[in-house]
C-alpha cells in the first residue's frame, strides 16, 4: 500500500507538471480517426457513429480516464464531410476535467483517378473544471485527513478552440497532418496563465491485399500504419500493423521514440500494444492493452485497456449513388 501511494504521488506530480502539455490520446487511433484529424469526417462509405473508452494506469488511484464520442457522414450533392465530435477526459480521481465538442467540416477535392484530396476545418468548445474537493493535499496526509489550508478559488473555464487538418489518399496509401488548437487558447482554471500549446499530427500508413490462390474470395488484408504527434516539448511515435482476416483483425503497435531520452534520461520507451478486433457486416468492436516498457512497468500502473465500437450505415439515396473511393485505413 505504501508502495502504491508513492507511485500516486509520483504520478500526481508528473500530471501536475504536464497536463497542460499533452492531449489525451487512443491506442485505437483510427477508431477514432476524427479525433485525430478532422479531415476524416465523411470519409466512410456510409454514415457512421464510433464510442471509445481508455482507462490508464487503472492499478494507480490517479487513473486516467478518457471517452470519446462521433458522429460523422458523407454529403455527395456538395462533395463534403460533417462530422460531430465530443471527448470527455478526466484525470486524478476525476479530479480534473475536460469536456470538448467540436464541429467538423472537410471538403472533397478529386486531383486524379487514382488520388483524393480533403482539406478540413474544426470548431470547438471546451469546458474545463478542477474539482479541489477529489484533491489530497500534504497536510492531510500528515494530518491523517484532517482539512486541508490550502485554497485554490477554481472556477470552471470554458474555451474556444480551432483546429484544421489535411489528407491525401488513395485506394491503397494514405497520408495526413492535422494541427490542433491553433488559436493557443488559455486554459487556467487557477491564477495566472496557461495556454493550450498546438499539437501537430502526421500519421499515413498503405493497405496490402493478401492473395490466396485456393479461395480468391478471401478477405485478408495487411496494414501498416503510423502516427507521429508533437505538441510542446513532448512528442511521440505510434507505429505497427493489423492483419484483417474477416471477421478477425488482430494488431500490435509499438509507441515510443527510443532514439530519443526523457526529462529522466531513460530511452523514450513507453508501451507495446496488442489488439483484437471484430467485423461484423456494419459492426466492428475492438479491445487493446497497452504492456508499459518505461520505469512505471505494468505491474505498478495496470498498463491501459480500451474498447472501441463502430456502427455504419447507408441512406437508400447514398445507396444508389456510383461507390466512391473510401480511405484504406484501419479501422481500430
Amino acid at each position: 500500500m505504501r508502495k502504491l501511494l508513492i507511485i500516486s504521488l509520483i504520478v500526481s506530480l508528473i500530471v501536475t507538471d504536464r497536463v497542460n502539455a499533452q492531449d489525451a490520446h487512443f491506442t485505437q487511433f483510427y477508431a477514432a480517426p476524427t479525433l485525430i484529424n478532422p479531415a476524416f469526417a465523411g470519409t466512410s462509405a456510409q454514415g457512421r457513429f464510433g464510442m471509445n473508452y481508455r482507462n490508464q494506469w487503472p492499478a494507480l488511484p490517479q487513473a486516467f480516464v478518457t471517452s470519446n464520442v462521433y458522429y460523422d457522414q458523407f454529403l455527395p450533392q456538395i462533395k463534403s464531410g460533417i462530422g460531430l465530435l465530443v471527448n470527455r477526459d478526466q484525470a486524478g480521481q476525476s479530479a480534473l476535467s475536460n469536456t470538448s465538442v467540436g464541429l467538423q467540416y472537410a471538403y472533397e477535392v478529386r486531383l486524379s483517378r487514382s488520388l483524393s484530396l480533403r482539406p478540413a476545418l474544426q470548431l470547438g468548445y471546451t469546458r474545463k473544471s478542477l474539482h479541489e474537493e477529489r484533491l489530497v493535499f500534504g497536510d492531510q496526509l500528515i494530518r491523517d485527513g484532517a482539512a486541508t489550508i490550502e485554497t485554490l478559488n477554481a472556477e470552471p473555464i470554458g474555451l474556444m478552440d480551432v483546429s484544421s487538418g489535411v489528407l491525401v489518399y488513395s485506394d491503397k496509401y494514405w497520408f495526413g497532418a492535422s494541427l490542433h488548437h491553433i488559436n493557443e487558447p488559455d486554459e487556467t482554471v487557477t491564477a495566472g496563465l496557461s495556454q493550450l500549446q498546438s499539437k501537430f499530427s502526421a500519421h499515413g500508413g498503405i493497405r496490402i491485399k493478401i492473395q490466396n490462390i485456393q479461395r480468391r474470395s478471401s478477405k485478408k488484408d495487411l496494414v501498416t500504419a503510423f502516427n507521429y504527434k508533437q505538441q510542446g516539448p513532448f512528442n511521440q511515435l505510434d507505429m505497427g500493423a493489423y492483419i484483417e482476416l474477416y471477421p478477425m483483425v488482430f494488431g500490435i503497435w509499438y509507441r515510443g521514440l527510443p532514439i530519443k531520452k526523457n526529462g529522466y534520461d531513460y530511452a523514450n520507451r513507453e508501451g507495446l500494444n496488442i489488439l483484437i478486433g471484430y467485423h461484423e457486416r456494419n459492426f466492428k468492436i475492438g479491445y487493446s492493452v497497452d504492456l508499459n516498457l518505461s520505469q512505471l512497468g505494468v505491474y505498478s500502473t495496470g498498463g491501459a485497456h480500451e474498447l472501441s465500437l463502430i456502427y455504419e450505415w447507408a441512406n437508400k439515396r447514398n445507396s444508389r449513388l456510383p461507390k466512391r473511393r473510401v480511405v484504406p485505413c484501419p479501422t481500430f
